[in-house]
């Protein structure tokens, strides 16, 4: 959903830069988004008072708001578009994963936070489906998959690792039991930040 993009920049201004102002314009360039896109994703955030709109721009009021939002809306499973059961621990998967991919979920904070709050069984990553039927074969799917691979658009492509607020919210959206252990301790990151 491209007005997902909006709030995965305003977060990562806000949570990893510290940015606590933007403006339209700008949001539509970095986003790749007509103005008119970026206007319809800000409205319900107005309208939570998440952010506070001002001349040609807005300032970020509640950013938990924001994330919390997104998370909701998210659909993780419409965002698959390759996934397969690898008989290999997730640190070799991690390894084998294409080198243009964006880690996000258990493996991004590992790679973000250098320490997991638990362990985990399958790797997610944002990716282009020929790569990974290239190096992995087509789709094994008669096991639960341990490799998912989300699609990958031009505004995350510029990451190695995706952004704390993408990482939350995708943690938010999986069913696995440790996902909660990831969030929970993710929540308590964010938290020291936003303070």
């Amino acid at each position: 959903m491209k007005m997902e993009r909006v709030y995965r920049e305003v977060l990562w201004g806000v949570l990893e830069n510290k940015t606590q102002e933007f403006k339209q314009l700008e949001l539509s360039k970095l986003c790749n988004l007509s103005l008119s896109t970026v206007n319809y994703a800000l409205k319900p955030l107005e309208r939570m008072n998440a952010i506070e709109k001002m001349r040609f721009g807005l300032r970020v009021v509640d950013p938990k708001k924001i994330l919390l939002y997104w998370a909701s809306i998210r659909n993780l499973e419409k965002e698959v578009i390759y996934q397969t059961y690898l008989d290999e621990p997730v640190a070799r998967i991690e390894s084998e994963v294409p080198g243009n991919s964006v880690f996000t979920a258990y493996s991004a904070f590992k790679f973000k936070f250098g320490n997991t709050p638990s362990d985990y069984g399958e790797v997610i990553v944002y990716g282009n489906r020929e790569d990974f039927t290239r190096r992995f074969g087509n789709e094994k799917v008669q096991v639960r998959p341990n490799l998912i691979v989300l699609g990958l658009d031009s505004h995350l492509a510029r990451f190695k690792v995706a952004p704390i607020a993408q990482i939350f919210v995708d943690l938010w959206n999986l069913r696995a039991w440790y996902a909660r252990d990831f969030l929970k301790k993710l929540e308590e990151i964010i938290d020291g930040i936003l303070e």
